[in-house]
């Protein structure tokens, strides 16, 4: 406000000049009585007449009402403002501006500058001069209609009329409403210049035939427009008493939507779906949206009355096989939704201004009310008789909820597409049973994976019963015989029945094993018996080793033998292919049905989605550290007990145990591609684990079986290899002759019997044995593994060689067979391509040249056993002389060869 007064002049004449005004002038102290800030706020309070009077009280005053914020704000509470408009004009008048400013300079003009002027607030004379010249100019402009005190407002500045003998002009004011800064109050001008005097005359009415909007329009969509524009300027009106007006005004549109809605549903009661039933849903569209309409015409409709003949949900059981359940009563009663549905798209389309809101709410109705009385009590049912059927039907219902709403064709204008609907609408149908069944899902296929190895392991516990009692029965009766002839007297005494093992078991002979992964319980024998007979044999159960004999044998030693080569073979069948691929077949069932719900996405999807990753874990947890671990465990205890002294037949190139257990590592190494596979195909290529990420639980399940089989792969071939270099050294001890590398003489001197140089047999089957297993690996197992496999058969192959050697008494003719075997296994070991390896065998090859040397230079002899450089740091010279000592001539030449090794040939001077 201005802070100074003028002062009264008691009748002075007034002065001409700024001085006489300055003279007539007198500072008075004057201060607001509130700040700024808190008249701003309530101007926001005040009706539009008394902000207008509030402009003309001071200049300040004027510029504070007249704010362009003031009325950005009432039209943006209305939804009328459009920031990116208005700054595209803004920017738009700018460079116009800019263009204007710029075109006298580009003609060559000159532009000049506006003058300064100066001004204090306390120039009264200039004031007083601007103030005459705002009276002139609005005394010369053109007279317009006052409105509520808009004194220079209009609706239209084209328009030469009032806007009262014009209605439609009025409906139309809040279409032509612009965003343009510095120009908001005029804009909010016209819209409460067409709309206050129907606003303030509705909400003042008492009764609903009152309001002059009824009569100005007549026909009740022009009705139902203004009253909709109504409703938006009342958001602009917060002066005080702005709540009762709004009730008013809401009281009234309620009154009239309802008499607009009697008339629609009497129009439905006759089906004048073209007629009343389109009119007034146009009507209800344009005043508030239409939804009661919408919810009449949903409530009402007669597919909700009639549900019942499109079928009963429990002819998916009744007309099923016992513990079963078939969905094809249940894809006809969708078949049949899906056309009745569509039936009523085109319906709704004629009626309704916006027809797929109104179908999209009338389809989900159809799923409350129908689609989810179909379900809920199939899938209980289901729940309660059968568990397979409950897993079934789940899943197999979801697939068709989703079909049917594919199959539907909605009206135009649908905001998203069919896909989003179909998952939207499936969630909300199964999302009570989602929880259970995923549940039910991940337990019944770990029930059924744990039963199934179980089965497994107690068949096979059960075959080595069978086939141990078989074996072990005669050595068992043998030792009843025993004891009834040490005690003679006392057996006489007792009843016969002590002694029923000894007479009450027929002797029939005995057929072949039962294959373990199908053995039945009942195969073993009557508990009767000391010894359960053998198993029966059909045709499917057979055992794919050797049948058993038709007697036991009757010797403890052989029995135990028989027994021990009976379990060697039965190292293959510790765990079976067949079982992993009915895993991962169910896994494969399962996982596909609970990777439907993935697709839903949100919390529904996620859940799903680690379901699915939980049944990879329960497959890859019962596979591996139930299966296939416990197998290899029994296979490296069955191969810890292997003796090559009780077998008889030694003839084969290959140990038939380590032969058996790398056949059993290829049979792992198989389960470890199927579940590779099984990951990449059912978890990875539908993104339902992430192979990347490290944290992972499918991929970490993964990694953890493949280390578990690494790891027994690795403890099964560190005790084959045990076992390979027990038939080594069997081999060595049993066909290596002493007259190999120390032929007697011949009748001629310097001759020997035999013409061949060789090598010997033994050095054949030696490296025909080690290389068969070497090979066997080759392929099944990874190249890492493959080299500290090679590696390490290759050191111990060196060891027991040089045991070997070491046990022979070796002459200088048998020196050349000695050769030709340490050449045949240094080109054996060549074929590794370990260049560390090869090493050692270079060695052992330039070892076995000292044999050869005659005794006549024991000198040179010793100059090779001394020499360390030559066996390239393999062998000391204490260890070149102790494989010396095998010489068969080594007394003769030892004193020589110490004698020049240790330097006694030396004399003091």
């Amino acid at each position: 406000m201005s802070a100074f007064k003028r002062a009264p002049q008691h009748g002075a004449p007034p002065t001409a000049g700024i001085l006489g005004a300055l003279r007539a002038t007198s500072m008075v102290e004057s201060k607001t009585a509130l700040p700024a800030e808190i008249l701003f706020s309530i101007l926001d309070y005040l009706p539009i007449p008394d902000q207008l009077r509030f402009a003309r009280t001071s200049w300040r005053m004027r510029e504070m009402v007249y704010d362009d914020t003031r009325w950005v704000a009432r039209l943006k509470s209305m939804g009328l403002w459009n920031e990116l408009e208005a700054r595209r004009r803004f920017e738009e008048a700018m460079k116009r501006k800019r263009d204007a400013a710029n075109r006298p300079n580009a003609n060559g003009g000159t532009t000049q500058p506006a003058r300064q002027v100066s001004t204090t607030i306390f120039d009264a004379a200039v004031e007083e001069e601007e103030r005459r010249k705002v009276q002139t100019e609005k005394a010369l402009q053109p007279q317009e209609p006052r409105v509520d005190g808009f004194e220079t407002l209009s609706i239209n500045p084209s328009q030469s009329k009032s806007p009262y003998e014009d209605p439609t002009a009025l409906l139309e004011v809040l279409k032509n409403v612009r965003s343009i800064r510095g120009h908001a109050r005029q804009e909010y001008g016209k819209i409460y210049g067409a709309l206050a005097p129907f606003y303030f005359d509705l909400v003042q009415a008492k009764t609903h035939t009152e309001p002059i909007v009824f009569r100005v329009f007549r026909d009740p969509e022009r009705q139902a427009q203004m009253l909709s524009n109504l409703q938006v300027f009342s958001n602009s009106d917060w002066a005080q008493g702005f709540l009762s007006r709004e009730a008013k005004l809401i009281n009234m549109m309620t009154i009239f939507e309802s008499a607009v809605l009697r008339e629609f549903e009497q129009g439905y009661e006759f089906w004048d779906v073209d007629g009343r039933m389109r009119r007034y849903a146009h009507v209800l569209h344009t005043l508030n949206g239409g939804n009661a309409a919408t919810e009449l015409f949903i409530q009402k409709h007669p597919m909700l009355d009639n549900r019942g003949i499109l079928g009963n949900p429990m002819d998916c059981i009744n007309q099923a096989p016992r513990d079963n359940v078939t969905l094809e009563p249940s894809r006809v009663f969708f078949e049949l939704l899906a056309g009745k549905v569509n039936e009523q798209s085109d319906v709704i389309g004629r009626i309704f201004p916006q027809p797929a809101n109104v179908f999209w709410a009338f389809v989900d109705k159809i799923r409350e009310e129908i689609i989810m009385e179909y379900v809920t009590p199939l899938l209980d049912e289901c729940h309660d008789r059968h568990m397979p059927s409950y897993l079934k039907a789940v899943s197999g219902l979801f697939e068709q909820c989703m079909q049917f709403v594919h199959s539907l064709v909605p009206p135009k204008g649908s905001e998203r597409g069919l896909e989003e609907y179909a998952k939207e609408i499936s969630l909300r149908v199964f999302e009570p049973h989602l929880d259970l069944y995923l549940q039910e899902e991940l337990d019944s296929f770990t029930k059924y994976s744990e039963r199934e190895v179980g089965n497994w392991e107690q068949k096979l516990s059960e075959q080595d019963a069978t086939v141990e009692s078989f074996y072990m029965g005669n050595f068992n009766r043998q030792a009843d015989k025993n004891d009834f002839l040490s005690s003679f007297k006392k057996v006489v005494m007792m009843p016969v029945t002590v002694l029923p093992s000894a007479f009450g078991v027929s002797n029939k002979p005995a057929s072949t094993a039962t294959n373990s992964s199908t053995l039945k319980p009942e195969a073993a024998g009557t508990p009767a018996s000391s010894r359960p007979q053998s198993p029966g044999l059909p045709h499917a159960s057979e055992r794919s080793g050797s049948p058993l004999p038709s007697e036991a044998p009757n010797d403890e030693l052989k029995a135990k033998a028989a027994l021990m080569a009976n379990r060697l073979e039965g190292i293959k069948s510790l765990f079976s292919i067949e079982v992993a691929l009915d895993l991962v077949h169910v896994a494969k069932e399962s996982l596909g049905r609970a990777s439907k719900f993935v697709m839903l996405g949100g919390q529904a999807g996620e859940e799903a989605r680690e379901q699915c990753e939980a049944m990879f874990v329960v497959l890859v947890r019962v596979l591996g550290q139930t299966h296939v671990k416990n197998g290899f465990t029994k296979a490296v205890d069955h191969l810890s007990r292997y003796n090559p002294r009780e077998i008889s037949d030694h003839s084969q190139t290959g140990v038939a145990p380590l032969v058996i257990f790398i056949e059993l590592v290829n049979v792992g190494d198989i389960i470890s591609q199927m579940i590779d596979v099984f990951y990449e195909q059912q978890l990875a290529a539908p993104k339902i684990a992430d192979r990347n990420d490290f944290l992972d639980p499918a991929g970490l399940a993964k990694k953890k079986f493949e280390q578990m089989l690494d790891e027994n792969v690795a403890a099964g071939l560190n005790k084959g290899i045990d076992v390979l270099m027990d038939e080594v050294e069997y081999l060595c001890a049993t066909t290596q002759l002493p007259a190999d590398f120390n032929p007697p003489p011949s009748e001629e001197v310097g001759m020997s019997k035999s013409p061949d140089i060789g090598p010997t047999i033994t050095a054949k089957r030696i490296t025909e044995l080690v290389a068969s297993h070497t090979k066997m690996l080759i392929g099944s197992t990874e190249k890492t593994m493959l080299d500290v496999f090679n590696s390490e058969v290759g050191l111990r192959l060196f060891t027991a060689i040089c045991k070997h050697i070491k046990r022979q008494r070796i002459s200088t003719d048998g020196a050349i067979k000695l050769i030709a075997d340490m050449n045949m296994y240094f080109d054996y070991i060549r074929t590794l391509k370990n260049q560390d390896l090869l090493a050692y065998f270079k060695a052992l090859r330039e070892l076995s040249q000292i044999y050869l040397i005659d005794a006549k230079h024991a000198k040179e002899m010793a100059t090779i056993i001394a020499d360390g450089d030559r066996f390239g740091g393999i062998f000391r010279a204490e260890e070149v002389y102790e494989f010396a000592e095998r010489r068969a001539d080594w007394f003769t030449v030892k004193r020589d060869v110490e004698r020049a090794m240790y330097g006694l040939e030396c004399e003091v001077m």
